[in-house]
C-alpha cells in the first residue's frame, strides 16, 4: 500500500504493514504506530514526538479506532498550543514543588509508621521552610540555589531539621526526575560539597538527673491538669517507652494475667513487636485509666474519645516547667539503670533498642523476666520524691 504524504482516513484504516507512519508537514509530531499483537492482529496507536524543555518526550494519545484521525489531530494540535504557552500538556502541565509534594506524601504515606515519617511530618516541616520559598515553582525550575536558600539558614542550628527537609526536597524532586519533568536532582548529592561539614553540635533531647524524676512526676500529680493526661504521662515515665507508644496504647495490648503490655509492630520504631513488663505502680495507673476510659479502646483516650494528641506530653512539662521533654525521660532510665549496675543488654532491651554486632546476632531473647524485675525497682524509685 502505497504510503501518502500526509496521513488519510483510508490510509489509516487499511494499513497492516508495521511501522510509524507521520503525518507529514503540519502534523505537529503526530504519528501512526502499526505493530502486530501476540494474537496475529493489528494494532493501530497514535503518538505525538514534542520537544519539552530541550528533551525529545513521545506521548500517547490513544488508539485507533477509539481514537479518529481527525481526533488525534485534534489533540496534537492542543498539546502544541499549551507549550506555546509555557504549558507542560502531561498531566495537566509540569506541577509546582507543593503538587509534586503532594503527589510524593500520597506514594510514601501507607508505607509510613508511628515513629517515623508521618504526613504530619512532612507537612509541617515543607509548609515552615519550604513551600514560602519555592512551593510556587515549577519542578522544573528548581535550582541548587535555590535548595541552599532553604538550607543554609538552618544547618547550623538544626542540622537534624535540615537534613530531614533536604531528603525530603529530594524525594520530591527524584520523582520530577523520574516523570521526565527535569534532569537532575538539585537537593542530590552535590550539595552536599557545598554545605558545611563542621561547627555542629548534636543536641540531645532534654533529660533530667533520674534523681529529679520523682519529683517531676509528684509535680504532674499535683496539676490541675485531665487525670487521664496525668496517668498517661505517669506510665510513660514508668515503662520507658515512646509518646507515640503510650498515645496509641488500646486495652487488646494488655495482658492482665501476665502484667504485660505488647506494642505492636507498627507502632515501634524498631517494626517489631515489643513487650513491656508492667510495675506494680504502672498497674495501678491501668485500673484507674480503666475507670475514666470506660467504653474506650484506648488506654489513655483524648476529651474526643480519641487517640491523645501528640503534643500533649510537650505541653504539660512546659506548663509545668519541667526542664526535659518526653522522651528525656528514657534517657533519665538509662542513666539510673547505669548507675545501678543493670546489665546493658537489659536495659537496652527495656528500651526495644536493636542490640547490633555479634551479641545483638546471638541475642534471641527480650529478657522479659529479667526486665522485670528492673521495671518494679524503677517504679519503687521514681513514686515518692526522695
Amino acid at each position: 500500500m502505497k504510503r501518502p504524504s500526509k496521513l488519510n482516513a483510508s490510509f489509516v484504516k487499511r494499513i497492516r504493514r508495521p511501522g510509524r507512519y507521520g503525518d507529514g508537514r503540519g502534523g505537529y509530531g503526530l504519528s501512526l504506530l502499526v505493530k502486530p499483537t501476540s494474537t496475529g492482529r493489528i494494532s493501530r496507536t497514535w503518538a505525538q514526538r514534542l520537544y519539552i524543555n530541550g528533551n525529545a518526550v513521545n506521548l500517547g494519545l490513544g488508539a485507533y479506532p477509539v481514537v479518529s484521525l481527525k481526533e488525534a489531530r485534534a489533540k496534537a494540535l492542543e498539546h502544541r498550543r499549551a507549550l506555546a504557552r509555557g504549558i507542560d500538556p502531561r498531566n495537566g502541565g509540569i506541577p509546582t514543588f507543593a503538587r509534586a509534594a503532594e503527589k510524593v506524601i500520597a506514594i510514601h504515606k501507607a508505607n509510613w509508621k508511628p515513629g517515623g515519617d508521618t504526613e504530619q511530618q512532612w507537612r509541617s516541616s515543607l509548609r515552615a521552610y519550604v513551600y514560602p520559598k519555592i512551593g510556587h515553582k515549577t519542578v522544573d525550575k528548581i535550582t541548587t540555589t535555590d535548595v541552599m536558600a532553604i538550607l543554609l539558614p538552618i544547618w547550623n542550628e538544626k542540622r537534624v531539621t535540615a537534613k530531614r527537609v533536604r531528603n525530603r526536597i529530594s524525594a520530591v524532586m527524584r520523582w520530577a526526575v523520574a516523570r521526565e519533568y527535569r534532569e537532575g536532582n538539585p537537593a542530590g548529592d552535590a550539595i552536599a560539597t557545598a554545605l558545611p561539614k563542621n561547627g555542629f553540635r548534636t543536641v540531645h533531647h532534654r533529660s533530667l538527673p533520674y534523681a529529679q524524676v520523682a519529683q517531676a512526676l509528684a509535680r504532674v500529680r499535683a496539676s490541675t491538669s485531665r487525670p487521664v493526661t496525668k496517668l498517661a504521662f505517669e506510665f510513660l515515665v514508668l515503662t520507658a517507652t515512646r509518646s507515640g507508644e503510650v498515645r496509641g496504647a488500646q486495652w487488646a495490648e494488655i495482658d492482665i494475667e501476665t502484667a504485660t503490655w505488647t506494642v505492636p509492630g507498627e507502632r515501634m520504631k524498631t517494626g517489631r513487636e515489643h513487650r513491656v513488663p508492667l510495675s506494680s505502680r504502672a498497674f495501678e495507673i491501668l485500673a484507674e485509666a480503666r475507670r475514666c476510659s470506660v467504653g474506650s479502646a484506648w488506654v489513655f483516650p483524648s476529651a474526643a474519645g480519641r487517640e491523645l494528641s501528640g503534643n500533649t506530653f510537650p505541653l504539660l512539662c512546659r506548663r509545668l516547667d519541667i526542664p526535659a521533654v518526653p522522651h528525656g525521660f528514657r534517657s533519665s532510665f538509662r542513666d539510673w539503670c547505669a548507675e545501678c549496675g543493670v546489665p546493658r543488654e537489659v536495659a537496652e532491651s527495656a528500651l526495644a533498642h536493636t542490640v547490633k554486632g555479634v551479641e545483638g546476632a546471638y541475642l534471641r531473647t527480650d529478657l522479659l523476666k529479667r526486665r522485670r524485675d528492673v521495671m518494679e525497682e524503677w517504679g519503687n524509685y521514681v513514686r515518692q520524691p526522695g
